[in-house]
């Protein structure tokens, strides 16, 4: 490199630096990448937090569904956890994933809230959370009936995002859900 070259390799490198940067920050947290999708939803054993019956990867298939990674000491899920339990009274099948949390806990806060979720898979030390991927809480990951991740969401589903995105990914995986107001 000659001397004058030299002069600019500074100037090259901020301004690589700040395309690099400029592209991160156009990205959707929501939509962080998962090295799971398309691929079979982590094989498990772990205990329901109910009844302490052990659930296997193959005990939750069969059906187009939610997993909802969750915890009490989550803020997020007690801000989500209504709306999941207005989809769970329109059809919406959800299992939870109750994350590095505190079973009494959790049993007193299902209790007190209501409880959206088919089952509620124990994941104490965060095994599965691990194999998921999981960042934090809540996620929820979108699998079909025959246990494939076909979709991830970081963050609070609402109303509004179920309505304008997620409904009509759940719709592909072959889920149906009731009009507002109806139960199945």
């Amino acid at each position: 490199m000659g001397p004058r070259l030299k002069l600019f390799a500074p100037l090259l490198i901020f301004i690589a630096l700040a395309v690099f940067l400029a592209r991160g920050l156009q990205l959707d947290p929501q939509e962080l990448p998962s090295a799971l999708i398309d691929q079979p939803l982590p094989a498990f054993t772990l205990p329901d937090l109910h009844s302490g019956e052990m659930l296997t990867r193959e005990s939750v298939l069969g059906q187009p569904a939610l997993f909802n990674v969750w915890a009490t000491w989550c803020i997020s899920c007690r801000v989500e956890h209504p709306y999941l339990q207005t989809l769970a009274e329109q059809g919406v099948a959800i299992y939870g994933i109750n994350y590095k949390d505190d079973d009494d806990a959790a049993i007193e806060w299902l209790d007190t809230l209501g409880d959206p979720y088919i089952a509620n898979i124990v994941d104490g030390q965060g095994r599965l959370g691990v194999d998921l991927g999981v960042y934090g809480a809540p996620e929820t990951y979108f699998v079909d009936a025959q246990g494939v991740v076909r979709y991830r969401h970081v963050g609070v589903i609402d109303e509004r995002l179920w309505r304008t995105r997620l409904a009509a990914i759940y719709a592909e995986l072959g889920g149906t859900v009731a009009p507002a107001g109806d139960t199945p």
